[in-house]
């Protein structure tokens, strides 16, 4: 769901994108197009020797050892300045190529803890740790392995194109996407002190709803806030016999869930993206046995602080108030908790985004580059444009589908395997194909030789 009008979207970034007005140069003409897609193509047989590597070998959050140990290792055989153990296993990795802008590169790094069951030849069978140290399975269901190879593919693309942009470029690896922690951990361990602060990130994520290779840009919010919330509901226990005695928290609970759904229908002014989710309800021990509390886990998406401060803030009004309307004392009132971080939403800037769909339109063509919808998924890409430097971002995605599977998929009404599903196999070859070049591309037109 957009937050405004394609209309009204398309005069904003009209005007803005006046300040960002691409140089005109040689890194869009068909010379350099040929030239970078014939040194994708001599690379490809290594890059997917690495993705499919790195697809059967997957880790975790915060427990990325072995995959950043390997992009460090690349980007130095590239000459690139490289520090690892940036934000926990974060790796960060520098090339000053003369005078001109910085651009930042961000790709993660991390699995989910999934056991895969796509089938393909490569697939991960790992049993790996977690952050507590228990066994788990993993699988790399949110192509965060197609990421990292990416990475290293535009890498060599750039690095052997040095002649053709002046500037600093910085690519990271980052830890932790999925539990929404790697990117303020490298921002805490001073990705933006200890090196330089760039003018520009950037960053691709690749998606299964899309035809492989193509590309999907948002100006605006791409991704969503999401705030995980704990409501606490506390009652008064008793005998399931003699329910008068007592204060039943699982009936208090049961109304507070479906009061909480009017906050989006009755609350929000029509039109207004938000989402309101109760994942959990967990109370009781026996069935003739009112229990003394009630725990409820919920996930709330918008796309706007404002909104997302209106969703806590309900919630703890309609959680309090339906416990003092069943009768519930002041000191059992339910207890509304936050969790201490977030993902906030993720907004492109619209003038940077602008900018560089002219130049994946040279690129890939115009038939390969779509105006998308924002997500309600989280991304902590997001917190590489919201610190005081306010740098502009763009976060864009690459489709990772087999075109024939999609239509056949509209036609039949079939679901196709997303992200985050254990049945989700990237097309490898045109998906990394087409997400090294529209990094390349956009990287080459923001540090272009002036």
């Amino acid at each position: 769901m957009n937050l405004r009008s394609l209309a009204t979207r398309t005069l904003a970034t009209t005007a803005l994108a006046l300040t960002f007005a691409p140089v005109v140069i040689s890194a869009a003409d068909a010379a350099l197009r040929d030239v970078v897609a014939k040194k994708i193509s001599a690379e490809y047989p290594s890059l997917e020797a690495i993705y499919k590597d790195l697809h059967a070998n997957p880790e975790l959050s915060f427990m990325e050892t072995r995959t950043a140990a390997l992009v460090a290792k690349e980007l130095r055989s590239l000459g690139f300045e490289v520090t690892e153990k940036v934000g926990n296993t974060g790796v960060v990795a520098v090339l000053k190529n003369g005078p001109g802008k910085t651009v930042l590169i961000r790709e993660d790094m991390d699995a989910l803890p999934l056991t895969e069951k796509t089938g393909v030849p490569y697939a991960s069978k790992a049993l790996v740790k977690d952050l507590a140290g228990k066994d788990s399975p993993a699988m790399h269901a949110c192509a965060h392995d197609s990421h990292v190879t990416t990475l290293l593919g535009a890498a060599r693309v750039l690095v052997s194109l040095r002649d053709r942009w002046s500037g600093t470029l910085i690519l990271i690896g980052q830890p932790a996407e999925e539990i929404g922690a790697g990117a303020l951990a490298m921002l805490t361990d001073g990705l933006y002190t200890r090196f330089p602060v760039p003018d520009y990130v950037i960053g691709m994520h690749v998606w299964a709803g899309l035809p492989a290779g193509t590309v999907a840009y948002v100006p605006g919010p791409v991704t969503a806030n999401v705030d995980s919330i704990d409501i606490l509901v506390r009652g008064v226990g008793g005998h399931g016999s003699r329910p008068h005695t007592t204060k039943d928290p699982v009936v208090i609970a049961s109304e507070i869930v479906l009061a909480l759904q009017t906050i989006v229908s009755r609350e929000l002014e029509p039109g207004t993206p938000a989402v309101v989710t109760v994942g959990t309800f967990h109370g009781g021990t026996k069935r003739n046995i009112i229990s003394d509390e009630v725990k409820l886990e919920l996930t709330l998406r918008s796309y706007d602080d404002a909104v997302a401060a209106h969703l806590i803030a309900s919630i703890k009004r309609i959680s309090e108030n339906i416990a003092r309307a069943a009768g519930v004392p002041a000191d059992r009132l339910p207890i509304v908790t936050a969790a201490e971080t977030n993902t906030p939403v993720c907004a492109n800037d619209p003038a940077l985004t602008q900018r560089l769909v002219g130049v994946w339109r040279e690129w890939l063509g115009e038939s390969n580059v779509a105006l998308g919808k924002a997500l309600t998924v989280g991304e902590d890409f997001a917190r590489y444009g919201r610190t005081t430097h306010r740098v502009p971002i763009c976060l864009w995605l690459v489709g990772a589908t087999a075109p024939a599977e999609i239509a056949d998929a509209a036609r039949t009404g079939a679901v196709l395997a997303s992200n985050h599903s254990p049945l989700f196999a990237p097309v490898p070859e045109p998906t990394l194909k087409g997400a090294i070049t529209s990094i390349s591309a956009a990287t080459l037109d923001l540090l272009a030789k002036r």
